[in-house]
């Protein structure tokens, strides 16, 4: 196999083939897309190529690498405007291609999916996360929206392109915990609230708070 053979099969496989990886939840390990629907004996088997697996996936246009809003009350002046950007969560979707390509695959097709749905139903139960890899940028601590048939017209097959669609949030629920035991803590302590990591939008009221609680009562 040449090098470029291999940086080939490499993309592919990180891209299109299992660009899903699912994790937390009930996962004792990262688990990737292509290890739900039964065909990790083709990938170990080596040499094999996209048609030889159930699904491929694309990033569908759109997707958020960056995604703020605008403040809209009146700005002092445009360098305090400039400030007043609130980050978005992102979002990005994927486009599942799972045409049935032999014969057998007709009968095969609702047994995979079937498993497929509950696979990430369940994760998604269980409060797990996703890492989604596109080619420009890779998403971590995803969670699921939604998934949806957007088969078209331009198919005889019925049901074989699947939108997936996925929410990036701010923070992940560890970071989330992290910064409310750390602010708790400080809370407890008596001590003022100086790190923005766990202080963020509540720094002022919970300095002030903490100030007001930690001074002497006048007699």
């Amino acid at each position: 196999m040449s090098l470029n053979s291999a940086f080939r099969d490499a993309y592919n496989l990180a891209f299109q083939v299992s660009p899903i990886v699912l994790t937390g939840g009930n996962m004792t390990m990262a688990m990737p897309v292509i290890g739900l629907t039964g065909q990790l004996a083709a990938l170990l088997q080596g040499g094999a190529g996209l048609e030889d697996f159930y699904a491929t996936y694309l990033p569908i246009p759109g997707s958020n690498v960056i995604n703020n809003a605008v403040a809209t009350y009146p700005f002092a002046n445009q360098q305090v405007a400039a400030n007043a950007i609130i980050e978005q969560p992102k979002h990005i979707s994927l486009l599942m291609i799972a045409p049935v390509r032999a014969t057998g695959g007709y009968l095969t097709k609702l047994a995979i999916f079937t498993s497929l749905q509950a696979a990430f139903q369940n994760h998604n139960r269980a409060g797990g996360t996703y890492t989604v890899m596109t080619p420009a940028y890779i998403y971590t601590n995803c969670v699921m929206t939604g998934m949806t048939d957007v088969t078209g017209g331009d198919t005889k097959q019925r049901q074989v392109q699947w939108q997936i669609d996925f929410f990036n949030p701010l923070i992940s629920q560890g970071d989330a915990k992290n910064a409310q035991n750390q602010l708790m803590g400080a809370l407890t302590g008596g001590q003022v609230v100086t790190s923005s990591a766990n202080s963020g939008t509540f720094s002022g009221a919970a300095n002030s708070a903490i100030n007001f609680l930690a001074a002497p009562i006048p007699l």
